[in-house]
């Protein structure tokens, strides 16, 4: 490639955490070519519109893409960057994952002023989350817990949490990083505690196939996080699960083997299947669906049915 110059619009969200993203992206870009010069596009999208009610009902996380894509589509911007949890299975047509940064820790943390994680938590503990996952391994957990929905970006929810609106609070501990948000009070969770959302912890570069936002796009690919995140979205389209559904897998990728977790609850967390599965880095998606397969068949298919899926 020819040394690339001019502009590069970067389509975000305007939260602070999606904006903060953004900002890395572009600061990587002009590191591999200072005559570059991003700029960052911030899209008001339904989801951030829409704070009252939540996810599940307003029609789920793709709502926190619909307008970067369409803007895609339309040429006002060359790159759309989003949290990669916030995609649905299937983007818009003629648009594709031009890259996959290097991820985060993709595991999820509680704030809470008690230790000791979800076993340390009171008796009857009000927990704040809108997530259905989150959810449902809380109460699989500790059927004791009432889980009171909370949304809004990091900094409210841990503002509502230091005002007493609820004794903890779950949050991807990719953002409180991203964000450079030290809160003693963070307690990462185990994946066996609680298995990331599909995605969650890498960035996704969404862009046209051919086009310049998608050749400059690549040069921030990371095969492993490619690779892992190929695994867990191709369980995702093997379930037909979305942020309506208490669903999760989480991937890692050493020495070329692939090992894949994954989950499916109800909405109360009285039944969680788990599984996992493990291969070649190659076979990521073909394990994907393989162990799709087998938790709809566990009792998934059922789950879904209840779920209105």
């Amino acid at each position: 490639m020819t040394e690339p110059e001019g502009g590069l619009r970067l389509g975000t969200r305007g939260s602070a955490l999606a904006v903060r993203q953004a900002e890395w992206v572009s600061a990587e870009l002009r590191a591999r070519w200072p005559a570059l010069r991003p700029e960052i596009v911030r899209i008001k999208t339904s989801g951030d519109r829409i704070q009252t009610r939540s996810l599940a009902e307003i029609g789920g996380k793709g709502l926190f893409v619909k307008e970067i894509e369409e803007a895609l589509r339309d040429g006002r911007i060359d790159v759309g960057i989003h949290s990669m949890k916030d995609l649905p299975a299937t983007l818009a047509p003629g648009l594709d994952i031009a890259a996959v940064p290097p991820r985060e820790d993709a595991r999820d943390v509680l704030i809470a002023r008690a230790s000791g994680g979800l076993a340390g938590l009171a008796l009857g503990a009000r927990v704040g989350t809108s997530s259905l996952r989150r959810g449902a391994f809380l109460r699989h957990v500790r059927s004791d817990v009432s889980v009171v929905p909370m949304r809004g970006n990091v900094d409210t929810r841990i503002a509502k949490w230091r005002a007493g609106e609820v004794d903890a609070i779950v949050l991807a501990g990719a953002g409180l990083r991203r964000l450079g948000l030290a809160v003693p009070e963070a307690q990462r969770l185990s994946t066996e505690e609680m298995l990331p959302a599909i995605g969650q912890g890498a960035l996704a570069i969404e862009a046209r196939p051919g086009g310049r936002g998608w050749a400059l796009a690549r040069a921030l690919e990371n095969e492993d996080a490619r690779d892992a995140v190929s695994a867990e979205r191709a369980f995702l389209a093997g379930m037909g699960g979305d942020c309506t559904t208490p669903i999760a897998a989480h991937a890692t990728v050493t020495d070329g083997a692939l090992q894949l977790e994954a989950a499916i609850g109800d909405a109360d967390g009285r039944r969680l299947i788990r599984g996992s599965r493990a291969g070649k880095r190659t076979e990521g998606e073909a394990i994907g669906r393989s162990l799709a397969e087998e938790l709809l068949g566990r009792g998934g298919r059922e789950i879904l049915r209840e779920l209105g899926r």
